[in-house]
């Protein structure tokens, strides 16, 4: 089978015209299917988290926020993998929402610390429930004989990849 042939037969994705799209060397890149993996993950995760009014990226957030009570924005937003101004507008949300409480630092008036209210727990324990759910269905797509390894490789291209 030739490259061409191969980059569309592995992709396994449709144009709008149902021909096959064909992706090229992408279709081999581990990094363009992490992507779309990810995509699809976050999607489906979207729409179990619509159902009960919230909005998916704010999973991660409370989850770190609850386990780490008085954590600060700054680690915060490292744990979370994502720049501080980009977490910024998401604790303000959540303050505004009365779901997180932000507390400053008294030897540091800069700093912010933060903790779930107790609105933000519920919120928590709902969105914990769809998130079980979501995981349960990849369980059914990854296998669970290769659940281990599978996060192994995840953890180690984030370890490793910067």
């Amino acid at each position: 089978m030739n490259k061409r042939k191969q980059g569309r037969r592995s992709a396994g994705n449709s144009s709008a015209t149902g021909e096959s799209v064909d992706f090229g060397p992408l279709a081999s890149w581990v990094g363009f299917n992490l992507r779309l993996a990810q995509e699809a993950s976050f999607h489906a995760f979207s729409r179990r988290s619509r159902e009960v009014g919230e909005r998916p990226g704010r999973f991660a957030t409370l989850t770190i926020i609850a386990r780490n009570p008085g954590i600060s924005q700054t680690e915060l937003s490292q744990a979370n993998g994502r720049d501080k101004s980009s977490v910024t507008p998401v604790i303000e949300d959540l303050v505004r929402r009365g779901l997180v409480e932000r507390k400053r630092v008294r030897s540091d008036r800069r700093a912010w610390r933060l903790n779930l209210t107790s609105a933000g727990k519920r919120t928590l324990a709902t969105l914990m429930r769809c998130a079980r759910v979501h995981d349960r269905n990849l369980d059914r797509v990854i296998g669970r004989r290769d659940r281990e390894r599978f996060l192994q490789i995840l953890k180690k291209i984030t370890a490793k990849i910067k």
